[in-house]
């Protein structure tokens, strides 16, 4: 009964009635609709949500609540500082381990009862801070951690009567295991794996092989190695092995990436071709910056090539002049001898014991050795022989050409064609001058170094750069290429917002209109057959006849016409006729008002 009562009476039903009662207005009006309205939304929520607000009332009500909360949190604020205090402080035992390694920590941790736990981030063991220092001394008592790696201490423990194969092989471990040790103590590198391949020794040179090896290296997360840190790491290796070239070492990251750089066909490594960019884009850079002011920025462009001589050579020569006269010569040595041979008479005088004795030696003034007048010697030959040894001009070089050396420099630039505006403000692209391209030319040359001796050539081209040629430049601002680009977007929108009117006019608000037609009068269903009903003091059957008429009359109409009084006047009428018709109606529907208000 009630339900039906309250669905019956439209809001304007509902406003007159409350209209109606004695002291009530138009703004009682308002205050009586909007009490059924929270009324309707109270009767809506659920019993449980209204046992909550029931308990929470008693709560506020209680004088106690409060103290009972206070006291309760003061002694959760002092439990939690008193367990706080208690607990250890915990600090790192050992961080970057791998899974072998931190699994027998863990193991050892749990046999020797130790409290541990793990980092945030799971990357480090955390013991209490009194027993660091204690449990690091007692797993390396154990071996522990093992680093992955074994060094030359695998060398240690060597059994008697192994064989000469396994003292090889644990050798190369141990060699494997210091150089990724070493590797590992970059501070960019998290891990390292070295693979040696050492060949078996030969006494025949020609069988001998070199050995290689392999580096693979696992960086920390963001970083990277250099050329210098991977051409160091190289060195290293092939330092620690004997006869192990460079060539020999091969370098990869955790990705797969190459990080030694192979030579290429043309016999020229990595660094060797950078350092030829290099050069030939120094001096692009400073033939660039000495155009860039005279033609503009990007209306010159150069291109260098360079020949560079990357070979090594050592020369050692030893000459011979000629030497100069004798006067101007150095004398290293000088030697001279002279022989002289005489003839003597025969023996004369009385022949005896003196004339038969041998000839004496001869002497000056030559006479006879018994002093014999008459006998007299004669020189037969006289030999003179002089040695002069002079120093020699001889000439010692050595030369060694350092590689890198620039062999020859070929420069090209091409200068763009002068824009020149005239009086009338039409601007036309000029080319250069033939002085001010002389001028140009000299200019690379100055700025590249130019040797004509070493074959460097410059050639400078004036053409027109097709690219830098605005088309549009005398077009007026309204036909240029921006503005009709503007012009086509408006367009565009315009055309959208003339298609989305038209849809609402012509398709959606007549659905709405369909879908929610305007509220009826409500007919006297209430009333007894015997006795009409009067709507606005007109009999509702002519009022029914005349709701046809209104029909065709459009919303915004009604409006129009029907003002704020007339419709208060008819609501009050309505409820008035309700109230004299059926009372018990009326009085069902104020006390719902008057039960949702309290």
């Amino acid at each position: 009964m009630d339900s039906s009562a309250n669905s019956l009476i439209n809001p304007d039903a509902r406003m007159g009635l409350a209209g109606a009662q004695p002291g009530a207005g138009p703004a009682g009006t308002g205050q009586a609709g909007g009490a059924a309205d929270l009324g309707g939304l109270g009767s809506n929520l659920g019993g449980n949500f209204g046992q909550r607000l029931s308990g929470l009332a008693q709560m506020r009500g209680n004088p106690r609540a409060p103290l009972i909360f206070a006291v309760a949190l003061l002694v959760a604020i002092v439990a939690g500082l008193f367990l706080w205090s208690r607990a250890p402080d915990y600090k790192v035992l050992y961080s970057n381990l791998s899974d072998r390694d931190g699994g027998a920590i863990i193991t050892a941790l749990q046999a020797a009862n130790i409290p541990y736990k793990f980092s945030d981030s799971g990357g480090a063991i955390l013991v209490p801070a009194e027993q660091v220092h204690e449990m690091r001394l007692r797993l390396a008592s154990q071996g522990l951690p093992k680093s992955g790696s074994v060094g030359f201490e695998l060398m240690d423990n060597q059994k008697f009567g192994i064989s000469q194969f396994a003292e090889q092989i644990n050798y190369q471990r141990a060699l494997e295991g210091e150089l990724e040790r070493t590797i590992e103590s970059i501070s960019s590198v998290k891990s390292a794996r070295v693979h040696l391949a050492i060949p078996k020794p030969s006494v025949f040179v020609r069988d001998k092989e070199a050995p290689s090896a392999s580096v693979l290296v696992n960086l920390y997360p963001g970083r990277a190695l250099d050329e210098g840190q991977v051409s160091a790491i190289t060195h290293m290796v092939s330092s620690a092995v004997p006869d192990m070239p460079v060539k020999g070492v091969t370098i990869l990251d955790q990705d797969g990436n190459l990080l030694t750089q192979p030579s290429t066909g043309s016999g020229l490594d990595a660094s060797q071709l950078k350092y030829r960019q290099q050069i030939e884009r120094n001096t692009q850079q400073r033939i660039d910056a000495i155009l860039s002011p005279l033609f503009g920025s990007g209306n010159a462009h150069s291109q260098v090539s360079a020949d560079i001589d990357f070979s090594r050579s050592e020369q050692t020569s030893e000459n011979y002049g000629p030497n100069g006269t004798p006067q101007q010569a150095a004398i290293r040595s000088q030697q001279s001898s002279t022989a002289t041979e005489m003839s003597q008479a025969g023996a004369s005088g009385v022949p005896g014991a003196l004339s038969n004795q041998p000839p004496q030696p001869a002497s000056a003034p030559i006479t006879a050795g018994n002093g014999t007048p008459g006998v007299t010697t004669t020189p037969v030959s006289d030999r003179k022989d002089s040695t002069t040894n002079y120093e020699l001009n001889k000439t010692v070089q050595h030369l060694e050409q350092p590689m890198g050396g620039i062999k020859r420099l070929s420069v090209a630039v091409v200068v763009n064609y002068l824009r020149v505006v005239d009086a009338k403000g039409h601007a036309t692209m000029q080319p250069v001058t033939a002085d001010k391209l002389a001028q140009v030319n000299q200019l690379v040359k100055d700025a590249m170094g130019f040797d004509a001796t070493r074959g460097d050539s410059v050639n400078v081209v004036n053409s027109p750069f097709t690219a830098d040629v605005d088309p549009d430049v005398d077009l007026p601002w309204w036909r240029t290429p921006d503005m009709i680009a503007l012009y086509k977007q408006i367009a565009t929108y315009l055309g959208i917002g003339a298609v989305a009117l038209f849809l609402y006019f012509v398709m959606v608000k007549p659905a709405l209109r369909r879908a929610f037609p305007p509220p009826e009068p409500v007919v006297a269903a209430l009333s007894s057959p015997d006795e009409p009903v009067l709507l606005d003091g007109i009999p509702a059957a002519e009022r029914a006849g005349a709701s046809t008429v209104a029909e065709l009359e459009s919303d915004s109409e009604l409006l129009a016409l029907e003002s704020s009084k007339h419709k208060y006047e008819r609501n009050l009428e309505f409820a008035r006729n309700i109230a004299r018709q059926d009372p018990r109606i009326v009085a069902t529907v104020v006390k719902n008002w008057v039960t949702d208000e309290r």
